[in-house]
């Protein structure tokens, strides 16, 4: 994993897959992750490759101080 210094630099984009009904992360490198639910959502994350039929909608910043995501 990353470490503390460069988690709480990183800029991240949050999306709901609504196919799948999970939350997608798309980090400031171009990667997307699944972020479980639970406790340190982040800490947690798995690489996610979207398909051809993954319909990621936005979601609003502060969503991501709900989950507990770096900025």
């Amino acid at each position: 994993m990353q470490n503390e210094t460069y988690i709480t630099k990183e800029r991240i984009r949050l999306f709901v897959d609504r196919n799948e009904f999970r939350w997608v992360v798309l980090d400031s490198e171009g990667r997307f992750w699944s972020i479980p639910s639970g406790d340190n959502p982040w800490d947690n994350r798995t690489l996610y490759q979207p398909s051809p039929s993954t319909q990621l909608e936005p979601v609003p910043g502060h969503y991501k101080t709900m989950l507990g995501l770096p900025g």
